[in-house]
């Protein structure tokens, strides 16, 4: 495999040092070119490395520390990293394909448009990662919660084809949850996908009124039967009163104050 040139860098200062009075090359920076040249580095002290775009694949770093690592762009694709401690580190863009994380803390670490497919993740260990936008994410791997909120941060993006993914993910987790059935009603609204909002709302009013909130119950009944009401124009003249009014605007000023609480994020 072809030097780092990180590596030639480290040699010349171990050569140097000898007799120059340059200071031997610290622990942290051994780690760091094992880690580069050999690939294995198991337990190793790699806090606050840059190993931005860095070759990786197939590591051997179980156990490794590399809190607030930056490994953006990084190839992880087969990587061990078992028990590593990956607490706030950078791997935005970065390749885990296939990476086993089984155990690794990940505790604030940005995985944001990272492509994780067939990584193996214990389930709810993303829970206080950033990973929206990543590929390969199995909605098994996140509680009800997670999923439902995966959906609101999509819609408040303006996303409503991936919150209608994620809140259809969380209502296969919790069906009864009244909740998700107006958020993705919502998305797919937003999408002009009027005939399959309308059914999802009805659905959810369904579900409110076995909860025993009819008010609630009978908003959504009638924001249902509005959404699949032909286009009318009203009579006026040529100001805002003459514009194009149809069933789903009214339907969504109906919704207003429920869609509000909707898309509030919820406690995990």
């Amino acid at each position: 495999m072809p030097q780092h040139p990180w590596l030639a860098l480290g040699s010349i200062l171990a050569v140097l040092s000898c007799g120059a009075g340059i200071p031997a090359m610290s622990a942290d920076s051994k780690a760091l070119v094992q880690t580069l040249d050999g690939r294995s580095c198991p337990r190793c002290n790699l806090q606050d490395a840059d190993l931005v775009h860095a070759d990786l694949r197939d590591a051997r770093l179980q156990g490794a520390q590399l809190q607030r690592a930056n490994l953006s762009g990084a190839r992880l694709d087969g990587a061990d990293l078992r028990h590593a401690d990956l607490s706030f580190t950078n791997l935005t863009g970065a390749s885990l394909q296939g990476a086993d994380l089984r155990g690794a803390t990940l505790t604030g670490t940005d995985f944001r448009n990272s492509n994780l497919s067939g990584a193996q993740i214990d389930p709810g260990s993303l829970s206080k990662s950033r990973w929206h936008g990543a590929r390969g994410v199995a909605g098994s791997l996140h509680s009800y919660a997670e999923l439902h909120n995966a959906g609101v941060q999509a819609a408040l993006k303006d996303q409503h084809p991936e919150a209608e993914r994620w809140f259809s993910e969380a209502i296969k987790r919790m069906p009864n949850a009244a909740v998700s059935w107006v958020a993705r009603g919502i998305s797919r609204a937003e999408q002009g996908q009027l005939l399959l909002a309308s059914q999802d709302l009805r659905y959810a009013g369904a579900l409110y009124a076995q909860l025993g909130d009819q008010e609630q119950a009978i908003a959504l009944s009638k924001a249902a039967e509005l959404l699949v009401q032909p286009t009318q124009r009203p009579k006026g003249g040529n100001g805002i009163g003459s514009q194009l009014m149809t069933g789903a605007l009214a339907a969504f000023q109906l919704l207003a104050p429920l869609a509000a609480k909707t898309m509030l994020p919820m406690p995990f």
